[in-house]
């Protein structure tokens, strides 16, 4: 799987998300657990968004063995 398609299916599961929370908001209902699992996928979303010079330098260092514990 590319990683165009995992943030793909990241961001369909944060809207799925989003949708499931507006309906308990409307209708009164806790939605921490939806809330929780939200902030998990922006996570996912952010760590594999990282980009600029130094993100690609590690990134780059980290496929050798002696600079994997950077």
């Amino acid at each position: 799987m590319s990683r165009e398609q995992y943030l793909k299916i990241v961001e369909r599961e944060i809207h799925n998300i989003n949708k499931k929370i507006d309906i308990k908001i409307l209708q009164g209902m806790d939605y921490a657990k939806e809330a929780r699992e939200h902030r998990q996928l922006l996570h996912k979303i952010r760590q594999h968004s990282r980009r600029g010079i130094f993100g690609n330098l590690l990134n780059f260092l980290n496929r050798f063995s002696q600079f994997s514990n950077i």
